[in-house]
C-alpha cells in the first residue's frame, strides 16, 4: 500500500502544471526548465519589509508572585506595577507607485509611532502613515523622501480574472527570516465566513502564509498583484496550506480613497445600501421554483435606502452587480464598498418572473435625524455616557445594523458609573419604565427621577439586559 501511495505521488509530480500544459513531450531544455523566477524579479523589489515600533503599558509583578504562599495574598491590580514598554512588530507591505505609495495590513502598524520600509536592495526608509481603515485591515503607508529616488512599484491587477486552480506566488518576509516567495492555486473565490475584518470576502490559496506574511503581496503569473495576503487557518501558528487574501479592487479602493483626501486612523467613508438580506438557500429557491441557488433575497430596506430610491422592494432578488454574478450578501456588501461615492452600480434583479435592470447610487450613511450627542454628567448610573441619536451614519461607525433605532451610547468615559454598566455600541431602550426613542427621552427621564431609584433596560449585541439600583 505505502508503495503504492509513493508511486501515486511520483507521478503526480511529474504531471505537467495545468497553466503551463502542453500537448507534445518537452523537447528543449527550455521547454523543461519553466521557472517563476522571471516574474519573482518583476515583483519582488517592490515587496518590503515593516517594522512597526509601538509603546504598550505593561503591569511589572512582584517576585513574591512567585511564591507558593505569598501568591494566595497578592493582588495584580493592589501590588503590579505599570510601566512604559516599546513592542516591535514585523510584517510585509507592497510599495504601488513610484512615489513610494506602501499597502500593508492594518494590524501590522496599529498604534505604530514609528514605521520603517526596508527595501528588498537593503536600502531603508522611515514611512508616514497616510491612511489606517480597521475595517477593511488595510493601511496606506508613504516613504518619506522617495522624490528623486528610484523606487521600484508593482501593478495591482483585478482578481476577478482569477478562476479556482490559477498558480498564485505569495511573496513576503514570514518569521522574519528574509523575503521569500511560495507558490500555490487559488483554492477558492469570495470566502465571507471568516469574521477576519467587515468584509468577510479573500482569496483563498494554499501558497504557504506564515506570520511575517501579513501585508505581502499575492501575485498572478502576469506579475499583478491580485491581492493582500493577510491571515491563515492555523492550530499552531504554522501554515497548514490554507491562506487568505484581500482582493485587490479593496485595496484600490483605499488608495482612491487617500488619493481624495481622507487621512488618519478613523477609516474611509463606503457606500451605504441599508438593507437586510440573506443568502438564497436551496430550500428558498426551490419554494420560489428558481433552478439555482445563488443571489441575495432582501427581506427588508432602510426607508433611505439607495437601493430603495432605485426600485428595490422586499422580496426581490438580487442575482448581479455591474454584470458579475451574486452569491451572498457579503459578496454585494464587498461590491458595494469598491464603487467611488457618487458613482453608480447597476444591478439584475429577479421580481417574479421579471428581471429588472437598476441602476443604485453609492452614497454615504446618512446622518438622518441628527445624532444629537448629548455627554451625561449628573448624578446617574449612566454618568460618564455620552447618549446619540441612532442613524445610519452612527450605527455604521459603531458597527450596528442597518435598521438600528433609538438612543446609542456612542462614547464611555474611563472609571465611570456607566463604565460598569454598560459599553460603546450599547442602546438604552427604557429607563424607569419609560421607552426612549430620543437623546430627549433620555435626558427627561434622567431628569425626573425623584426617588433615586432607577431601572434601566439596556440591549447589548442583541442580548437586553435590565439593571436595577435602589
Amino acid at each position: 500500500m505505502i508503495a503504492r501511495l509513493i508511486l501515486a505521488i511520483a507521478a503526480l509530480s511529474l504531471t505537467p502544471l495545468p497553466s503551463f500544459a502542453q500537448e507534445e513531450i518537452p523537447n528543449s531544455r527550455e521547454e523543461i526548465s519553466l521557472s517563476f523566477a522571471p516574474i519573482v524579479k518583476q515583483v519582488a523589489p517592490a515587496v518590503v519589509n515593516i517594522y512597526a515600533k509601538r509603546e504598550v503599558t505593561v503591569r511589572t509583578r512582584s517576585p513574591f508572585f512567585n511564591d507558593p504562599f505569598f501568591s494566595m495574598f497578592m493582588d495584580d491590580r493592589i501590588f503590579g506595577r505599570m510601566r512604559q514598554q516599546v513592542e516591535n512588530s514585523l510584517g510585509s507591505g507592497v510599495i504601488v507607485s513610484s512615489d513610494g505609495i506602501v499597502i500593508t495590513n492594518a494590524h501590522v502598524i496599529k498604534d505604530a509611532v514609528e514605521i520603517k520600509v526596508v527595501l528588498n536592495d537593503g536600502r531603508e526608509f522611515n514611512a508616514d502613515l497616510k491612511l489606517q481603515d480597521d475595517a477593511s485591515d488595510l493601511a496606506v503607508l508613504r516613504i518619506a523622501d522617495a522624490e528623486n529616488k528610484t523606487i521600484p512599484f508593482a501593478n495591482l491587477k483585478s482578481s476577478e480574472t482569477l478562476e479556482v486552480g490559477d498558480l498564485v506566488l505569495a511573496i513576503g518576509n514570514p518569521f522574519g527570516v528574509g523575503q521569500t516567495v511560495t507558490s500555490g492555486i487559488v483554492s477558492a473565490q469570495g470566502r465571507s465566513t471568516l469574521n477576519i475584518n467587515d468584509y468577510n470576502f479573500f482569496i483563498q490559496t494554499d501558497a504557504a502564509i506564515n506570520p511575517g506574511n501579513s501585508g505581502g503581496a499575492l501575485v498572478a503569473l502576469d506579475g499583478g498583484v491580485v491581492g493582500i495576503n493577510t491571515a491563515i487557518y492555523s492550530r499552531d501558528g504554522g501554515s497548514l496550506g490554507i491562506g487568505f487574501a484581500i482582493p485587490s479592487e479593496m485595496v484600490a479602493s483605499i488608495i482612491a480613497a487617500e488619493k481624495q483626501g481622507q487621512s488618519g486612523t478613523a477609516g474611509i467613508t463606503r457606500p451605504w445600501l441599508g438593507v437586510s438580506a440573506q443568502a438564497l438557500t436551496a430550500d428558498i429557491a426551490e419554494s420560489l421554483g428558481i433552478s439555482t441557488p445563488r443571489g441575495v433575497l432582501v427581506a427588508d430596506l432602510h426607508a433611505l435606502s439607495p437601493l430603495k430610491a432605485a426600485g428595490v422592494k422586499s422580496g426581490d432578488i438580487i442575482t448581479a452587480m455591474d454584470g458579475k454574478t451574486l452569491r451572498d450578501p457579503a459578496e454585494m456588501k464587498f461590491k458595494m464598498a469598491t464603487v467611488p461615492l457618487g458613482n453608480h452600480a447597476n444591478i439584475s434583479v429577479l421580481r417574479g418572473d421579471k428581471t429588472l435592470s437598476l441602476d443604485i447610487q453609492a452614497i454615504k450613511p446618512p446622518e438622518t435625524p441628527p445624532s444629537n450627542p448629548q455627554d451625561i454628567s449628573n448624578n446617574t448610573p449612566l454618568n460618564g455616557a455620552t447618549l446619540s441619536n441612532l442613524n445610519p451614519a452612527t450605527a455604521t461607525k459603531l458597527g450596528l445594523p442597518d435598521d438600528s433605532t433609538g438612543v446609542v451610547i456612542s462614547a464611555i468615559k474611563p472609571n465611570t458609573p456607566a463604565q460598569r454598566i454598560a459599553r460603546t455600541g450599547s442602546i438604552l431602550t427604557k429607563i424607569n419604565s419609560k421607552n426612549i426613542t430620543s437623546v430627549k427621552d433620555a435626558i427627561a427621564a434622567l431628569k425626573n427621577n425623584k426617588n433615586g431609584a432607577w431601572d434601566i433596560t439596556i440591549n447589548t449585541n442583541g442580548r437586553s439586559q435590565r439593571i436595577v439600583i435602589r
